[in-house]
């Protein structure tokens, strides 16, 4: 069976089933150092359990090909995710809701530049996907005892998008530059 995950731009209401979307949107919450600098102010609920911290790590990845085979999710279930990209390309965010333990069907996002991601404790998600090239990403997840990876492996696999849907992915200059 064939089936179809089409790729949205991610908005902040599409998304808000499975976290937040990180960005620069909307008006400043404060201006600082001395007018230069405009800042936004929490913009993603962290969520760890009380036996870790949060911890920065840099993620290399290495580039994906549209269509993708979907066939792993995984989720993390002692902590929120959040992926900041350092370089300006857009990369995919794919997230499912659970069901039952495991997960439903699959949402595929394409991301602006400029925006990353916070996937809620426990949601099931893809793993990074830059599309077409590579890109650098912090992640702040949780750091600490316990087991805080889930993995399922689709039996009937999805594919996410087209290979006229790369075009999309091509990098373009920070939209909040």
């Amino acid at each position: 069976m064939n089936r179809i995950v089409e790729i949205e731009p991610l908005e902040a209401a599409r998304f808000a089933p499975f976290g937040e979307v990180i960005d620069a949107a909307g008006a400043p919450d404060a201006m600082i150092n001395r007018g230069m600098c405009a800042r936004f102010t929490d913009r993603a609920a962290l969520d760890f359990a009380p036996s870790g911290r949060a911890g920065i790590s840099l993620f290399l990845g290495r580039p994906y090909r549209l269509p993708l085979t979907l066939d792993l999710l995984e989720r993390h279930p002692l902590g929120s995710q959040a992926f900041l990209p350092m370089t300006p390309a857009p990369f995919l965010v794919i997230a499912a809701p659970d069901e039952n333990g495991r997960p439903g069907r699959p949402r595929a996002f394409r991301t602006a530049p400029g925006q990353g991601v916070n996937y809620r404790r426990g949601t099931w998600h893809g793993v990074l996907t830059p599309v077409g090239r590579p890109a650098l990403f912090a992640v702040v997840d949780y750091v600490g005892p316990g087991p805080n990876l889930e993995e399922y492996h689709l039996d009937d696999p999805w594919t996410v998008g087209t290979a006229g849907d790369e075009k999309a992915f091509e990098e373009t200059p920070p939209s909040n530059a």
